[in-house]
């Protein structure tokens, strides 16, 4: 960049700072949407390095998944509540490709998740991507695909019935509301391959839950499952 360009730069970004999306700290050169300190101090989880983790253990007896990880640890009122507020509500798309670059790097040294030939996102409703313009899962798996050497699959799993907001349901209410939602819509396509399933954030485990049972009528199908986020 030359001078001019640069002081121009640097005169617009000290009237109009960029902010983090998870602190909402003004962004310095070189950091894009997340603030240094957040990429070192948000809460990761470390799953990846833990078989038995507590998201690998909501689906024991339930799914035979391979593997479960998310990347951190939701809070409420904490910075990754903030951030995946914008990501799903603010038009920030880009953050499920930085989070999913950030998750990549670590699946990339997992010996389960490294071999993964499909990236899934858990889709919306058709009406729902419409108000919301792109699915958040999509992105996340766009950003992990850079770094696993897997296809991301956007149209194979659909969501064929809107359902209703899961938010202050029970687990199995949650459950119920997502039974016969989901379909495959071209099984031939995943025959005997591992497909990693992801979701934005996992609460109860109920909408992933639904989604790989779908997945795994699929003959020889291996299921694992990666989120960007844990609610505690």
């Amino acid at each position: 960049m030359n001078p001019l360009r640069r002081y121009l730069s640097d005169f617009i970004s000290l009237i109009f700072p960029e902010l983090c999306a998870a602190c909402h700290a003004s962004l310095v050169a070189g950091e894009d949407l997340i603030c240094t300190d957040c990429l070192y101090n948000l809460p990761y989880t470390n799953f990846h390095q833990q078989p038995d983790n507590i998201v690998a253990q909501q689906f024991w007896g339930k799914l035979p998944v391979q593997a479960a990880y998310a990347l951190y640890f939701f809070n409420k009122g904490g910075n990754v509540q903030k951030m995946m507020h914008h990501f799903k509500y603010d038009n920030m798309q880009r953050i499920g490709n930085v989070l999913g670059g950030v998750a990549g790097k670590q699946l990339a040294e997992n010996e389960v998740f490294k071999t993964a030939d499909y990236i899934i996102p858990v889709p919306l409703h058709k009406k729902r991507l419409k108000e919301r313009g792109y699915n958040q899962s999509a992105c996340f798996a766009d950003g992990l695909a850079e770094k696993l050497n897997a296809k991301v699959e956007v149209d194979n799993l659909v969501r064929a019935v809107a359902t209703k907001t899961q938010t202050h349901k029970s687990r199995f209410a949650r459950f119920e509301n997502m039974q016969e939602v989901f379909a495959v819509a071209n099984p031939d396509r995943l025959i005997n391959k591992h497909v990693l399933l992801v979701d934005d954030t996992v609460t109860t485990g109920a909408t992933l839950e639904a989604c790989g049972i779908e997945l795994l009528k699929v003959p020889g199908l291996k299921l694992s499952i990666a989120t960007i986020a844990y609610a505690v």
